[in-house]
């Protein structure tokens, strides 16, 4: 990987706070309403399809066939 190809993460600013709701008919914790409302942002989204695809692919790399 080129550092070229490496995507800069989302700075929010000091004390940015994300107004999440949990969802009602079922059970949902703090954590998973605060991730479901931050994937929503599509800069943190495209930041973390990067580490997912990057994670994915120094897997792949790692293990002998």
């Amino acid at each position: 990987m080129k550092f070229k190809d490496i995507l800069k993460s989302p700075i929010f600013p000091l004390g940015h706070r994300w107004d999440f709701v949990k969802r009602k008919n079922q059970y949902e914790s703090d954590v998973t309403a605060l991730v479901r409302k931050m994937l929503e942002n599509e800069s943190i989204q495209a930041d973390q399809r990067f580490a997912w695809e990057r994670w994915r692919a120094e897997d792949r790399l790692t293990k002998r066939p």
